[in-house]
C-alpha cells in the first residue's frame, strides 16, 4: 500500500500560546473544526478528481462516497486531532458479504484498483495527488480558521 502523507506546521507559536489558555473541551472542538474545513479542501479536489474516472454507464460513483472524517483511535494514540479523506466503504477490498450498496455512490470497492492499480491496469491516482497539490490551501485554511476559532473561544 501507499505510504501516508504527513505534515506538520511550525510558525504558529502565537496561535499555541492562545490555544493553551483554553479548556481542554475548546481546545479539542476548535482543532476539529479547522482541521475539517482544511481538508475539505482535500474532500473536494478528490470528488472533482473522481468524476473524471468514474465510468458513466455504471451506477456506482466513487466520488460521491468521499467523505472527511475524524480518525478518533489514531486522535487518542497522537493525543490530538486527527482528520482524513477516503472513500467511504473503502475498506472492504475482499469483503463479499459486507453490503457496501446503501453508500450514496453504491459500492466503490473499486476504488483502490483504480488508485493503486493492479498488475493488469496501470494506476490512475486521484486521492493522493488531491492532498499534494494542495498542501498550501489546507495549511493556510487551517491556520486561519484555528486563529478565529480560538478568538471566538476567548470571547
Amino acid at each position: 500500500m501507499a505510504d501516508d502523507i504527513q505534515f506538520n506546521l511550525q510558525g504558529l507559536d502565537g496561535v499555541v500560546q492562545k490555544m493553551r489558555g483554553l479548556a481542554p473541551k475548546l481546545q479539542r472542538s476548535g482543532l476539529r473544526k479547522a482541521a475539517r474545513r482544511a481538508m475539505n479542501i482535500v474532500r473536494d479536489a478528490a470528488r472533482d478528481a473522481a468524476k473524471v474516472i468514474d465510468d458513466p454507464e455504471t451506477k456506482e460513483k466513487i466520488w460521491k462516497n468521499i467523505i472527511t472524517q475524524e480518525a478518533t483511535k489514531q486522535s487518542r494514540r497522537e493525543g490530538g486531532v486527527v482528520m482524513r479523506v477516503g472513500v467511504r466503504g473503502g475498506a472492504g477490498a475482499n469483503q463479499h458479504s459486507k453490503d457496501a450498496s446503501g453508500n450514496p455512490g453504491g459500492d466503490t470497492r473499486h476504488w483502490r484498483y483504480i488508485e493503486f492499480g493492479t498488475q493488469f491496469t496501470p494506476a490512475a491516482p486521484f486521492m493522493r495527488p488531491a492532498f499534494a497539490n494542495n498542501i498550501d490551501p489546507v495549511t493556510s485554511r487551517f491556520a486561519s480558521e484555528l486563529m478565529s476559532e480560538i478568538d471566538i473561544a476567548l470571547r
